[in-house]
């Protein structure tokens, strides 16, 4: 450690720890033994003290900068040290600063709620929106509120019959949900579910006021916890959402439909509630809306949850032109996720119904099937092979069906020729047979080559679109010959 003392000239001389090269003065102690080590450091090295008991001896002149050098060399690690001593002050007063002013916050936040539970009236209210305030983007505020008691005040709110009350709460509620299981789990487990549907219940509240937006946007966040799906299903939320989404204002309430479509969504995950959703027209009314490019995806969504289920099924297929209207977003090649989503209905409901098959052949399904797995994405063209496969399959046996009628047998898939217990001759049997068979193949291959030309024509038309050339362009000889020279052998069957 470095000492104080006097040489001869009565300068100030900073001895070094032994071993140690870096400088350090004192080792670690307070901000009040530093100054006071500082103050003795000072009359040390800036008076010439003697001892009264010494002369003072003659000194040599010595020139100016040789007595400056030490006076400089000191007053540069004083700096240094003084430098130093400021920085882990900072640090200190920082970290005091911060501590300080997490409890300030900590404070503010227990008298917000506890204007929540005690107060009355206009403190309530402003409580409420202070809690929507900084529960919106502050996870740690979220969890702080609901540890201190804020939901059940909320949920009190809500038998408030003034309005500015119920929303306020709503969306204070509707905040301290975001992000966080446990509150969510916690705003059902208060009674918010049935208080909320009694509002939206009041003759007196029309469906596209802010109250009710504000429901269907807390019944979004509420449904996204597994453990609340069976809640809010058995509640009577399902028919609310539902005639919030027929009657919101697409203009005025976009955000509102969004919110109902994501609602319902989240509820059709649980197949417990798929048949809640069957009990009202929502599967109509959602294939009526298709079109709307806005929420095609999250409606065909839903219908990939109600396809699930055999009632589901039943009742997609029931309702008229249902598979029209499927068979046409399977050529909606600026939307694959759409492409995806029906082409997944249409297979389940193949794989499942022989007399939904028919329906799919005679809504037109194979030629769209035969473009979709040309140009759709990955998983497009896999379920569209497949429900090819499935249509492919069934003609087979039919196929089957009508040769074993030809010649007295049932069940067989190919004619039994020479068998001694059928009354045909062979010959004519195996001859009616093969040209039949020749017959079909050659206009099912007409068919495919007809489709691969179409499809083809297309492209060309898209690329002609891209390239900004004339509508009227009209491909070439040598395009034509290549198209109507193309087989069939890329296609999935």
């Amino acid at each position: 450690m470095a000492k104080c003392e006097r040489n001869d000239v009565g300068s100030l001389v900073l001895n070094r720890a032994a071993g140690g090269g870096s400088f350090r003065l004192f080792s670690s102690f307070s901000g009040a033994t530093f100054r006071k080590k500082v103050f003795a450091f000072v009359r040390c090295g800036g008076s010439r003290n003697f001892r009264e008991d010494e002369a003072p001896l003659p000194l040599a002149p010595e020139p100016a900068q040789e007595r400056s050098e030490p006076r400089r060399k000191g007053s540069e690690k004083l700096s240094e040290l003084l430098r130093n001593s400021c920085e882990g002050w900072s640090e200190e007063d920082v970290s005091a600063e911060e501590t300080k002013r997490k409890i300030e916050a900590f404070e503010e936040v227990k008298r917000v709620v506890r204007d929540l539970q005690v107060g009355g009236g206009v403190r309530k209210s402003e409580a409420a929106v202070e809690v929507r305030r900084r529960a919106k983007e502050d996870l740690e505020a979220r969890t702080t509120l609901a540890m201190l008691g804020a939901i059940p005040p909320l949920v009190g709110m809500l038998d408030s019959e003034d309005q500015e009350y119920q929303i306020a709460a709503l969306y204070a509620l509707l905040n301290l949900g975001i992000g966080n299981d446990e509150n969510k789990a916690a705003i059902v487990k208060a009674g918010a579910i049935h208080k909320m549907l009694k509002l939206i219940e009041s003759p007196n509240e029309p469906l596209h006021s802010a109250v009710s937006e504000a429901v269907v946007a807390n019944f979004l966040g509420l449904s996204a916890l597994d453990s609340n799906k069976p809640i809010i299903g058995s509640s009577g939320a399902v028919p609310f959402l539902v005639r919030a989404l027929k009657n919101m204002d697409k203009k005025s309430s976009s955000q509102a439909m969004q919110d109902s479509l994501r609602a319902l969504y989240n509820l059709s995950i649980l197949p417990l509630n798929i048949s809640v959703i069957l009990e009202t027209d929502l599967v109509s009314f959602l294939l009526s809306t298709l079109g709307d490019m806005e929420v095609s995806e999250r409606i065909v969504s839903i219908l990939s949850n109600v396809v699930s289920t055999p009632e589901g099924r039943k009742a997609i297929s029931t309702v008229p032109d249902a598979f029209p209207i499927l068979i046409d977003v399977l050529n909606w090649n600026d939307s694959p996720g759409c492409q995806e989503k029906a082409s997944y209905i249409l297979m389940v409901m193949a794989h499942k119904s022989y007399g939904d098959r028919h329906a799919m052949i005679d809504g037109g399904i194979v030629s769209s099937l035969l473009e979709l797995s040309l140009l759709g994405s990955t998983l497009a063209q896999n379920r569209a092979s497949r429900i090819l496969e499935c249509l492919r399959v069934d003609k087979g046996k039919q196929i089957s069906e009508n040769y074993g009628g030809s010649i007295g047998s049932v069940g067989v898939s190919a004619p039994i020729c020479g068998s001694s217990s059928s009354s045909v001759d062979p010959n004519l049997c195996s001859k009616g047979a093969l040209e039949e068979e020749e017959d079909m193949m050659s206009e099912e291959k007409k068919a495919v080559k007809q489709l691969v030309q179409q499809s083809l024509q297309n492209n060309m038309r898209r690329i002609v679109k891209r390239a900004n050339l004339p509508q009227d362009f009209v491909p070439s000889d040598h395009f034509k010959a290549l198209t109507s020279s193309s087989t069939s052998k890329s296609l999935p069957f």
